[in-house]
């Protein structure tokens, strides 16, 4: 069985850090890092099948289909598949505008 890498880009990283730092604030460090394992443990999981995820409906919609997306509780986990490679881009709270978020990060 063929096992793909996992790359958490910079914008990724610091998603998890903004996760982990708000839930540690607002509630608890142990709730943090629970949180925080069961989203990194979610990313690894696509090793094995990276393509189980579906393309984020808001990405569909103007043409971008290279890009797919899977879920832990509320947040929506996008990646990118590059040959036996998966690229996180980004860990995004699903209650927000993902059309939003996203381009706050182009003008970023």
């Amino acid at each position: 069985m063929k096992r793909y890498g996992i790359y958490f880009i910079a914008d990724a990283e610091e998603d998890l850090f903004n996760i982990y730092s708000y839930v540690a604030t607002y509630d608890s460090v142990t709730k943090a890092k629970n949180l925080l394992e069961k989203i990194e443990e979610t990313c690894k999981n696509l090793s094995i099948i990276p393509d189980r995820g579906h393309i984020p409906p808001e990405l569909e919609r103007i043409g971008i289909f290279n890009y797919k997306e899977i879920h832990y509780k509320p947040y929506r986990i996008i990646y990118h598949i590059i040959e036996s490679k998966i690229h996180i881009h980004c860990i995004l709270d699903g209650r927000r505008d993902l059309q939003q978020l996203l381009q706050e990060r182009l003008i970023r």
